[in-house]
C-alpha cells in the first residue's frame, strides 16, 4: 500500500511538471529568424530559439545572408498571427545565453516553431552543447530538407544570390562615378557660361 501511495504521488508530481513545463508569453517584437521579443509579467525579454540558426538579416556590419530575409519574415508572420505562444526551457540547456537572451523551445499554437523552420529550410540545426529534448526531431527534418534542396539548402539559388551581392557594390561604384562626372561637367559648363556672360557685359 505504501509503495502504491509513493508511486501515485510521483506520478502526480510528474504530471504537474508536464503541465507547467511550458510558459505562455505575449509577443512583443520581431527581431530576425531565430530571435524575437516577448513580455512576461509586464517585462520585456529577448528570446533566442534553442538548437537552430537562421541566416543573418539584421546583424550590424553584416550583409543580409542568403534566405535571411525570408526566414525573418516567416518567423515574424507566425508570431504576429499566433493565438498562443509558449516557451519550454530545456533541462539540459542554460536558461540564458551570454547576451542575456532566454534560450527556449518555442511553441506557436501548439506547434514547435523550430521544427517548422528546419522543415521548410529557413533554419539549420546548430549550437548543440548538450542532449536537448527535440534535437533528434530537428535533425531528421534537416536531413529531409537538405535532400530536397529546400530553402537554405538550395545551393544553386545561394550561389546566384552571393554572386548578385558581389556585383552590386561595383554597380553602385559605377553609378557613383557617373554622378561625379556629370556634376563636374555641369560645374564646368556653369563656369564657362559665367565667364562668357562677363565678357559680353
Amino acid at each position: 500500500m505504501k509503495k502504491i501511495i509513493i508511486i501515485m504521488i510521483s506520478i502526480f508530481f510528474i504530471g504537474i511538471n508536464i503541465v507547467y513545463a511550458k510558459e505562455t508569453v505575449k509577443f512583443s517584437k520581431c527581431v530576425d529568424g531565430d530571435t524575437f521579443k516577448v513580455t512576461i509579467d509586464d517585462k520585456e525579454y529577448t528570446i533566442r530559439m534553442l538548437a537552430i540558426d537562421t541566416p543573418e538579416s539584421v546583424k550590424s556590419n553584416t550583409e543580409v545572408e542568403y534566405y535571411g530575409k525570408e526566414s525573418s519574415e516567416y518567423t515574424c508572420k507566425k508570431l504576429t498571427n499566433a493565438k498562443k505562444i509558449e516557451l519550454e526551457y530545456d533541462s539540459n540547456s542554460d536558461k540564458l545565453d551570454k547576451y542575456d537572451r532566454l534560450l527556449a523551445w518555442v511553441f506557436v499554437d501548439d506547434k514547435l516553431l523550430q521544427e517548422e523552420l528546419v522543415t521548410k529550410g529557413y533554419a539549420k540545426v546548430a549550437y548543440l552543447y548538450n542532449d536537448y529534448k527535440y534535437t533528434n526531431i530537428l535533425q531528421e527534418k534537416q536531413e529531409l530538407a537538405s535532400a530536397k534542396s529546400i530553402g537554405i539548402w538550395d545551393s544553386t539559388a545561394k550561389r546566384e544570390y552571393e554572386q548578385k551581392l558581389k556585383e552590386e557594390p561595383s554597380k553602385e561604384k559605377h553609378e557613383s562615378t557617373e554622378i561625379i562626372v556629370v556634376t563636374i561637367i555641369f560645374l564646368i559648363i556653369t563656369f564657362i557660361t559665367s565667364i562668357i556672360n562677363k565678357i559680353k557685359k
